[in-house]
């Protein structure tokens, strides 16, 4: 009856979210408060909570792009990929437009984050400077320039970098050199 009648009685402690059902409420903490990573990559080791976060990874290693344009050959690696790609060549799904500047955005998520530009919002700060952050992937990217930890390696000659970009950038050449494919080259 609580789900028809919209009830929550069962509320998170961690984050106040609240839920019908007792099991919803263990599945909440079991994936978002939980440090628990039982998938991991068979390519670099990784970790992560949810299967489809591993499966979504795996095709950085694989270059699978299982996403396909129902209007056209354009294929994708993940569903946000080929939602956006239908809102910004076919005109097809709703665009989140900001009330303030007309901004488009193809996910809920990005409006919310280009909300708060507009209101000066930064909540995370970063322990070393005063510098601070909308995001908090934001904040832990700009904290990897004060580590030496260099946390992405190379498959083809185990080199490390700070920066995902900055391996794929250097698998690129290294593996011509090596005489791998090109798995992280875009395809046209």
């Amino acid at each position: 009856m609580r789900v028809h009648t919209g009830d929550e009685l069962y509320k998170c402690s961690q984050c106040d979210k609240s839920f019908s059902q007792l099991g919803h409420l263990q599945l909440h903490k079991r994936h978002v408060h939980s440090n628990r990573r039982p998938y991991d990559c068979r390519y670099c080791g990784k970790m992560f909570k949810r299967s489809q976060e591993l499966k979504r990874h795996v095709y950085t290693h694989t270059g699978a792009k299982p996403y396909s344009c129902s209007h056209c050959s354009d294929c994708f690696k993940s569903h946000y990929q080929l939602k956006a790609h239908l809102l910004k060549s076919h005109d097809e799904g709703t665009w989140f437009t900001c009330h303030i500047c007309q901004k488009k955005c193809s996910r809920k998520g990005d409006l919310k984050y280009h909300l708060l530009c507009h209101e000066g919002v930064r909540p995370y700060v970063c322990s070393e400077y005063s510098k601070s952050f909308i995001t908090a992937s934001h904040m832990k990217r700009h904290q990897l320039k004060h580590l030496d930890y260099k946390q992405s390696c190379c498959g083809s000659c185990d080199k490390y970098y700070k920066h995902k970009c900055n391996v794929v950038s250097h698998f690129n050449v290294c593996s011509i050199k090596l005489g791998y494919v090109n798995i992280f080259a875009k395809q046209d």
